[in-house]
């Protein structure tokens, strides 16, 4: 299989990105890697991880890199030889079958949308992250791909997330609820209480609502919302993980006691730090394109990007496209089934 990687995105690019392929390359014998990125830019490191004569590396040049300050949407017009703009005309065409990227998640994701397209009978493609929760993990979709959906969306996450935590995470029956501010069918907003009417009525494991104080209990394997409420999520998220470690360290080192007891627990801190290290799974999935993308942290190491190499390749054995199309279509919840059923 090919994996096309944009090694200009990211905080540390290229030098983590290039590095990390090569950590892939060695770990992975069936994969081949295109490079996209500026080849002037990028040639020392090629040189210097052992990428340069490397015979299951290809390399494309992409004059452009989109920058953390520019607008999703606006850089597809005005820098259309950006890195991951390139990397999803090689998917388009068929040169691919898969991309990472850990640049601009907004570019990434308008890119792969507008160029390579949903896969057919799928409307909106979600972010799909997988959270840490007592009891194992769950999937979080929308993650902030979609910031304005309907119900129909949130009943396709559903789908889409219920088929990825089967096929990818090996959770036989995964059991699907809807994020909402109250257990009952009657709490929450518009978009929830229809949402809730239509995954009710699908064939797949629904557990109902599912409230913000629950989450990381695990009740369900995956949990739908739409991408804004999702996306102030995970970003709530990482800022209170960053303000517990400044705690701990603070807390840990008053006194020379605390800092002995501090040691002595090293390797339980390292254990906690495990249990939600994003490097393991590198980046998460922007389910239903029409190819398989990955989209990783910014702030990927060479290890996140080794990972994120790795989701892509399970992504492409396990066929999940081919089997979430399968899944949307037997649900009946496409727009075309459902214009039909309100018009009879």
């Amino acid at each position: 299989m090919k994996i096309a990687v944009d090694v200009m995105g990211g905080d540390y690019a290229p030098s983590a990105i290039i590095e990390g392929t090569a950590i892939a390359l060695k770990d992975f014998s069936d994969i081949e890697l295109v490079l996209v990125g500026h080849l002037g830019k990028i040639s020392f490191y090629l040189e210097k991880f052992g990428l340069a004569r490397h015979p299951r590396v290809s390399l494309v040049h992409a004059e452009e890199v989109v920058e953390m300050k520019d607008a999703s949407i606006v850089t597809l017009r005005s820098k259309k030889n950006s890195s991951i703009s390139v990397a999803a005309r090689l998917m388009k065409n068929g040169e691919v079958d898969a991309i990472v990227s850990v640049g601009h998640t907004g570019a990434a994701v308008a890119a792969t949308n507008v160029i390579v397209k949903p896969l057919p009978g799928v409307d909106r493609a979600p972010l799909a992250s997988v959270m840490p929760a007592i009891g194992g993990h769950f999937i979080l979709l929308d993650a902030g791909a979609n910031t304005d959906c309907k119900a129909l969306h949130l009943a396709q996450f559903a789908i889409m997330g219920e088929t990825y935590c089967k096929h990818i995470l090996g959770v036989e029956n995964p059991t699907v609820g809807l994020l909402s501010i109250g257990e009952e069918d009657s709490k929450g907003n518009d978009l929830t209480k229809e949402a809730f009417k239509l995954l009710s009525k699908m064939p797949i494991n629904f557990a109902g609502n599912v409230e913000g104080n629950d989450l990381f209990i695990k009740t369900t394997d995956v949990v739908v919302c739409d991408g804004f409420v999702g996306n102030v999520l995970i970003k709530a998220c990482e800022s209170l993980a960053g303000a517990i470690n400044h705690w701990m360290k603070d807390v840990f080192t008053k006194n020379p006691v605390r800092k002995t007891g501090a040691i002595l627990a090293r390797s339980a801190f390292k254990d906690l730090k495990a249990i939600a290290d994003a490097e393991e799974y590198g980046g998460i999935p922007l389910l239903g394109l029409n190819g398989i993308c990955i989209i990783g942290h910014g702030s990927s190491n060479p290890k996140a990007v080794r990972n994120a190499i790795r989701t892509c390749t399970e992504s492409v054995r396990k066929r999940i496209n081919e089997k979430i199309m399968a899944r949307i279509e037997e649900s009946g919840m496409t727009f075309k089934n459902i214009q039909s059923s309100e018009a009879n």
